[in-house]
Order: structure tokens, then C-alpha cells, then sequence
């Protein structure tokens, strides 16, 4: 068995190690130049210029002498290579997502339309063109709206938007960027708690599903500049929430033709009404701790599920379920550069802590506002006997790390802001100038 690999996720090659599946990596630029997650030995590294590129991953197919290699299927945890997948595997004569499946996927507006033919409750939704002129637009749509780029990821570019001065702020500062996504969306905005589902399909069938929810919305967060964290829900003492999810979440991915692999699903629940609306869902695995906290509540590993989907092999989940209450959460940094920080290993010493990674290394600039949800120095999972008590751990962890953050701040921009904040940094240590005597 071969796969190919569109990215380089650490569990993914991990679980091609340990399962004897022949693997073929491409690796883009960035991922290459960031070394934070290295190819290993065992695995064939295929460097490329865009890892979500057909032509560029084509290119480096013949070069390499693969053009007539029979891979198995292709996996990827790279939302932004789902469709460049599904045309190489019609190509390469391997097993993924059919292209109309892979776009709606992707496209935010196709994937709600027929998730909402389907009979799940969805936001309505206004396709724009063109953000860079939205003077087609008298007023808004909706009471209120959220937009976002069709076929985004992390919440970039997502805001809340209340009035149509508002977007056409908006839509005047992306053409002052000239950004390159034109086409958005203005969705109705839905209010209530936001909750994630992440499982495993295997031919069609629901092998494995995980609830969890945010400790707030994800546009609330970036908008917020607030820190991330996922709490995930217990299947026995939070029994009623997956009663609720699981029928949404079946009939949510029967309509967007899932049949293999992992998935990733937000949704919203209202409180005063009990009902679920569904925002949206990626078919590879979510991002920030969502396999970390899936290992440690359940004992599965959807980085091995999705490997053993695109080879073909049925994944054996023996769930095992561990009743604290496991989550996890972003550690945050200042504006400035980051010139220090405590290590997994401190991290992981603290009450509670059951994993730590830290995602940015020594002179990395830390910007002011979120871009995103992926905007964060790292990350921890927690586990705790109560739901308060997590968050009180978290919040505590959260605070202690950043009482040892060293940051050089943006503001210091003379020498003689330099000396002041030295001094306030390390009070004991004297560099003064003196008259010698």
C-alpha cells in the first residue's frame, strides 16, 4: 500500500511508520522553511513549490520518477489541498473525494445550500462577488451577517458585520491590500454556543464522533483577540448534547457525500431553544489540539484513521473513554518579538497539564491583533475532575505562562525605551554607566 501525502502532519506519517504504509510526501515551501514538523526517516520527501498546486505536484511526480506510481489513495490535513486531491486522484487513478465533493467542502455557500436541502438548519447565505466592489449592495441582507472568504480556513478574514458602512469599510481595506480572495460571503449571523464534531467515516458509515464547544465562538475569538480553547463533552454525563449532535451531524455529512476519513464540523447551539444550526465542515482533520484531545478523552488517533481510510483499511477503534474533562486551549503572546518563553516541558509540570507544544521559536514577531485562529505563540490540553475546574486550570496556566514571557515590545523603539524596559525586565541586573574612579 502507497499514499500520498499533501502536507507533512505529524501523526499522519507517524501512523505510516507504524503501519507499514508506503508514503510519498509533498512537502510545500513553508512547511519546509518553518522545520516544525520534519519529514521522517522512512518516508519520501517530494519537495514542491505549492503543495496545493496539480501542476506543481504533476512537475515533481515525473521528476522524482513516480509518474507511474501506483498509489493506494491520498490523505491530507491541508484544507487548502482538497481540491488539488480530488484532481490528482482521478489522475493517478487512487482513492479521495470526487471533485464535486471536494468543492463542497470547500465552498461555503455550495455547502450550506445542501446541507439545508438536506432538512439541517443553516444560515442563509449572499454570495459577493467581488469584496474589492460591493456598491451592488444597498443594505444588508440580514439583521446582522458574518463575512467571510468562500473557501477560507482559521477564521481569517472572518468578521462580524452590522451595517453596510461597515462592510463597505471592509471591502475598501481588502482592495487597499489587494487581497487576493475576492470572493466572500455574507452569512446571517447565528447566535448561540458554538460546538465541533470531529470523527471517522469508513465507507459510509459513522465509526467514531467526538462533541465538544468553544469556550467562545471562533469569530468571537479573533474578533476579541481571545485566546482559544475546545472542552470536549463527556458521552456519558453530557449524554443529551450527543443525543442532539449525532442525527445532525449523520445527515449534515450524507449530504456532502463524505464516505472516508476524518472530518472536522462546527455547529451552533441556542440555549433558550435547544436547537442546532450548522455552520460549517472540513473533510481532514481539525486544527489547534483536535487530535491531541480525541487521543486523550477516547484513545483514537484520527491522524492513524485517515492514513488507514486512504489506504483502504477500515480503522479498528477501540474506544476507551477517560470521564475527566480534557480540552485544550491557545497560550497567547504580546505584540512585539518573542524572546523567551517556558518549554513543553515546564508546561507540562503544571497541575493538570497533559501535552504542551510550542509553535513559535525565539524572534518571532507577535502581532497586535488575531489574523486568525491559527495566531498563537502554543497550545496545552488540560484535564481537570469538573468543567469549572478546567477552566480554572486553563485560565491559570494561561496566566502563568505569561508571567515568564519575555517580549520585546513594539513601542521600544529608542534606546532609551530599550534601557527602560531592560531595567523593569531584569531589575537585578545593573548595566548603567558609572564614573570610574
Amino acid at each position: 500500500m502507497s499514499i500520498l501525502l499533501l502536507g507533512t502532519d505529524r501523526y499522519a506519517m507517524r501512523a505510516c511508520l507504524d503501519h507499514d504504509v508506503d508514503a510519498v510526501v509533498v512537502c510545500g515551501p513553508g512547511g519546509r522553511d518553518n522545520g516544525f514538523v520534519p519529514v521522517p526517516a522512512g518516508l519520501r520527501a517530494l519537495p514542491v513549490d505549492d503543495q496545493s498546486s496539480v501542476e506543481a505536484i504533476l512537475m515533481a511526480l515525473h521528476r522524482a520518477g513516480l509518474a507511474d506510481h501506483r498509489f493506494t489513495g491520498i490523505q491530507t490535513t491541508d484544507e487548502w489541498a482538497l481540491v488539488t486531491g480530488s484532481m490528482l486522484a482521478g489522475h493517478l487513478g487512487c482513492d479521495f473525494l470526487d471533485p464535486v465533493t471536494a468543492v463542497h467542502f470547500r465552498d461555503k455557500s455550495l455547502q450550506k445550500a445542501r446541507v439545508r436541502a438536506a432538512g439541517v438548519r443553516a444560515a442563509r447565505v449572499t454570495v459577493i462577488e467581488d469584496i474589492h466592489d460591493v456598491s451592488s449592495l444597498d443594505a444588508l441582507p440580514y439583521d446582522k451577517a458574518v463575512l467571510k472568504p468562500v473557501a477560507g480556513a482559521a477564521t481569517v478574514r472572518t468578521t462580524v458585520i452590522e451595517s453596510i458602512d461597515h462592510l463597505r469599510a471592509c471591502g475598501a481595506r481588502y482592495r487597499r491590500e489587494q487581497s487576493k480572495q475576492r470572493t466572500f460571503v455574507l452569512e446571517e449571523h447565528i447566535t448561540g454556543d458554538e460546538w465541533v464534531a470531529d470523527g471517522v467515516m469508513f465507507d459510509g458509515e459513522l465509526l467514531f464522533c467526538s462533541i465538544g464547544t468553544y469556550a467562545d465562538p471562533c469569530v468571537a475569538t479573533v474578533g476579541g483577540t481571545l485566546p482559544l480553547s475546545i472542552r470536549r463533552f463527556d458521552p456519558e454525563h453530557d449524554a443529551d448534547r450527543h443525543e442532539l449532535a449525532l442525527p445532525v451531524v449523520r445527515t449534515a455529512l450524507s449530504a456532502l457525500g463524505l464516505r472516508n476519513g476524518v472530518f472536522h464540523m462546527e455547529l451552533f447551539w441556542n440555549p433558550e431553544t435547544g436547537e442546532l444550526t450548522f455552520s460549517e465542515c472540513a473533510a481532514r482533520r481539525g486544527g489547534a489540539l483536535v487530535h491531541e484531545e480525541l487521543q486523550a478523552k477516547f484513545g483514537v488517533s484520527l491522524g492513524e484513521s485517515a492514513v488507514l481510510c486512504a489506504a483502504g483499511r477500515r480503522p479498528d477503534l477501540a474506544v476507551k473513554v477517560d470521564h475527566r474533562v480534557i480540552g485544550g486551549g491557545f497560550l497567547m503572546g504580546r505584540a512585539g518579538t518573542l524572546l523567551r518563553c517556558p518549554t513543553p516541558a515546564d508546561l507540562c509540570a503544571r497541575p493538570g497539564v497533559l501535552f504542551a507544544r510550542i509553535e513559535r521559536p525565539y524572534g518571532t514577531h507577535i502581532a497586535a491583533d488575531l489574523a486568525g485562529t491559527n495566531t498563537r505563540v502554543g497550545q496545552c490540553l488540560i484535564a481537570a475532575d469538573t468543567v469549572d475546574g478546567f477552566y480554572e486550570q486553563l485560565a491559570d496556566v494561561r496566566a502563568w505562562f505569561d508571567d515568564r514571557l519575555i517580549v520585546l515590545p513594539d513601542n521600544a523603539t529608542t534606546n532609551g525605551d530599550l534601557r527602560a524596559w531592560q531595567r523593569a525586565t531584569w531589575p537585578a541586573e545593573d548595566f548603567s554607566d558609572t564614573v570610574w574612579t
